[in-house]
């Protein structure tokens, strides 16, 4: 079973100088190194200040809190992209063991067209066959799901059912 761990993550935006004198720096850390704080009294305002201006910067939109379920649903849905930051993003907040090398979804649809294959998925994906490998698909029988991997150099290969592979990349 997949335990939810939480966790925040800062994202903070180019800002104004106003607007930076306005909210203020906020982050985790701030919090945290209230802990260390030994008297009472001193401790409660430290959380007190850190915590209000996470929140500020939170309710401004300068900070926004993440869980690793999010993260993961992004890289499901741009698999097949090439977005250079997410996977430096995601390694550098919940670590590279999670890395995504193959998808299968339910296909909605799939159009013959001159140069091979275009696959529909029910989650909005599209991909276009890109090699002329010869692959079975009965109109009439349709595709359950399709099982798309990665390959050498960035590449994609997708297979229909229990098929043979086909390479592919994807449109949208």
């Amino acid at each position: 079973m997949r335990h939810i761990f939480p966790f925040t993550v800062l994202i903070v935006s180019t800002v104004l100088p106003a607007q930076a004198q306005e909210t203020g720096s906020a982050s985790t850390s701030e919090v945290y190194a209230c802990a260390e704080i030994e008297t009472d009294e001193n401790r409660l305002a430290c959380y007190d200040a850190a915590v209000g201006r996470l929140k500020s910067a939170e309710e401004s939109g300068n900070v926004v809190t993440v869980s690793r379920d999010d993260v993961e649903q992004v890289k499901k849905d741009s698999f097949g992209f090439s977005i250079p930051s997410l996977p430096n993003f995601a390694a550098s907040v919940f670590g590279d063991e999670d890395k995504i090398d193959q998808i299968t979804h339910p296909v909605s649809r799939v159009e013959q067209a001159r140069s091979g294959f275009i696959v529909y998925l029910e989650n909005g994906q599209v991909w276009r066959q890109t090699d002329n490998k010869r692959v079975y698909y009965s109109k009439k029988r349709g595709v359950d799901e399709a099982t798309i991997k990665s390959a050498a150099l960035g590449s994609y290969m997708m297979k229909f059912d229990d098929g043979v592979l086909f390479r592919v990349e994807r449109v949208r």
